[in-house]
């Protein structure tokens, strides 16, 4: 079982994107991975043809009413399974705190779901900003990933990112595995080039080899509610995703079965 956060302190930077087409790219090698939408904007939900309305069958049901994460799971067609999110989910950082069995809520939630149902590897999109829900995603994860959408914001959301990983070190007694990735990468601009190094330079060996293009199919993809495998297969973008995919599974950051 892999668990993979895709977290950056910044907002615009292939977050969801990721998560959506890294899931796609496992189930067209025979995976099905549990997706879960752990931030209240709720897009990663919204790509889903059905989304739930209702409060209580979304992430916030798991907080708010203690519901089982497997009774909260909806199958994806051509990805696996996702719990969804819901815009009720803001109100988790301002009634459950930041103590630590709230932090540790996730984890646990997923630990049971595990002993009843198998899951190969679970992404969770986490929200642009350090609260109680992105902290219960690290908390439960094994690995870390850091997009950065080839500007200089992003590159210091992902210095915030490092900041708060290694200030929680002593806290989970273990170093999180983590990989930055460069996203929106446009050769034609100098900057991208510029942020790619400085990325380098600050996170070394860490930063992903993959680099995910400036594409128009990922961009477009959401509005059909698809992911760019089923969108445009053949176009850059899907095949710098299935890249990322072989890239994680040489290294051994996430699940191959």
């Amino acid at each position: 079982m892999s668990r993979i956060a895709v977290f950056n302190q910044k907002g615009g930077v292939g977050k969801t994107t990721t998560v959506l087409n890294l899931g796609a790219a496992l189930h067209r090698r025979g995976n099905r991975p549990l997706l879960i939408d752990i931030d209240p904007q709720g897009h990663l939900t919204e790509i889903h043809k059905n989304p739930p309305q209702d409060a209580s069958r979304s992430i916030f049901g798991f907080y708010q009413d203690n519901k089982p994460l497997q009774q909260l799971q909806t199958d994806w067609e051509h990805i696996g399974q996702l719990i969804p999110s819901h815009r009720e989910l803001i109100k988790v950082d301002s009634v459950f705190g930041k103590g630590p069995a709230i932090l540790n809520r996730l984890r646990y939630g997923l630990e049971t779901l595990e002993k009843e149902t198998p899951v190969s590897n679970t992404l969770i999109d986490c929200c642009p900003y350090l609260g109680v829900l992105s902290l219960n995603a690290i908390f439960a994860s094994d690995l870390v990933l850091i997009p950065i959408a080839s500007d200089f914001l992003s590159l210091q959301g992902a210095h915030k990112v490092e900041q708060t990983l290694q200030a929680l070190e002593p806290v989970l007694k273990r170093r999180v595995n983590r990989r930055y990735l460069l996203t929106c990468y446009d050769r034609r601009r100098g900057m991208t080039f510029e942020v790619h190094e400085q990325a380098k330079a600050s996170f070394g060996k860490e930063v992903c080899k993959t680099v995910i293009s400036e594409n128009v199919a990922i961009a477009e993809s959401p509005q059909y509610k698809k992911d760019v495998f089923r969108h445009s297969s053949s176009c850059a973008g899907a095949q710098d995703y299935d890249k990322l995919l072989k890239e994680l599974l040489k290294a051994d950051l996430i699940n191959q079965n």
